[in-house]
């Protein structure tokens, strides 16, 4: 008989259709499974990371039954944090305890999530921590595109090169044609090493469509898959790259496509509010029967 306890359930994040958007694992009650254990039931689902929940810690605000203790584990390693999971875990708690607010204790810090309907689906929005930007060194950079097999001038010079984090680390790199992005076919082990050495989670590659929408692709070899279909955590850092390189209005609502050139298309909406370095992400969810 199968324990409901630690039930693994399967939903889709930023997708209103069970093959869109990114899948996640959640298991609602992990407090019986250790670090050894969440990481086999991660690899063994297979999907680029799952979620497990226990109780909050001591002091962490938010209503009663509403806050949990949140661990995220790819195939192959924790992460600090991981967006998709996190509307999906939202999205499958608005089921059983109805929409409203949530507050989530992660490993990068405190992440409320606000969980309505739309449409007749529920959405959730997360907050992100309070993300920042650095430079990446030449050589660094060069790897990186020597493992994508990236010429230098294929890359769009109103786009540096960054390193953004919103709760995770990523490398963002602007692709100056939407074919460009489309040719993903790059070096797993070579840039997995380079991320490794840089604590990169993803590789976020994005090409500009219009002065607020955007296609975006993450590489994601650290986590033991060639590619994540969509990408909350990244979507978090490249606002607030995207709005600290001034390359968007510091009050904005961006749209990211994600997902379609892998045949699973996801919508990230990304808010910035003026006054407020931290950076909203929000999408749909469905359970995956």
């Amino acid at each position: 008989m199968t324990d409901t306890r630690t039930q693994v359930l399967r939903y889709t994040a930023f997708s209103g259709d069970p093959a869109g958007g990114n899948p996640a694992g959640v298991v609602l009650d992990a407090s019986g499974l250790d670090d050894s254990a969440m990481l086999g039931i991660a690899a063994g689902l297979g999907y680029s990371e799952t979620a497990f929940l226990t109780a909050p810690p001591e002091g962490l605000d938010g209503e009663p039954g509403r806050a949990f203790t949140v661990r995220y584990f790819s195939p192959k390693a924790e992460v600090p944090f991981c967006g998709h999971a996190t509307i999906a875990t939202a999205v499958a708690l608005g089921e059983r305890i109805g929409p409203g607010e949530l507050v989530l204790a992660t490993r990068a810090g405190t992440v409320p999530v606000s969980v309505t309907v739309q449409g007749g689906l529920l959405r959730a929005t997360l907050t992100s921590v309070e993300p920042h930007t650095e430079e990446i060194g030449a050589a660094d950079l060069a790897e990186a595109l020597a493992a994508l097999d990236w010429p230098q001038a294929d890359l769009d010079p109103a786009f540096p090169p960054r390193i953004a984090y919103a709760g995770a680390r990523h490398l963002v790199l602007g692709a100056g044609t939407r074919a460009r992005l489309a040719d993903l076919a790059y070096d797993f082990s070579r840039l997995e090493a380079l991320m490794r050495r840089l604590d990169l989670t993803t590789v976020q590659l994005v090409h500009r469509a219009g002065p607020a929408e955007f296609h975006v692709r993450d590489p994601f070899p650290v986590g033991g898959v060639v590619e994540d279909p969509a990408t909350g955590a990244a979507a978090a850092a490249f606002g607030a790259y995207a709005r600290e390189l001034g390359l968007v209005p510091q009050d904005a609502v961006l749209t990211l496509h994600q997902g379609a050139d892998m045949g699973r298309p996801g919508v990230l909406t990304v808010e910035l509010r003026a006054g407020d370095p931290r950076v909203r992400v929000g999408g749909t969810g469905v359970r995956i029967p």
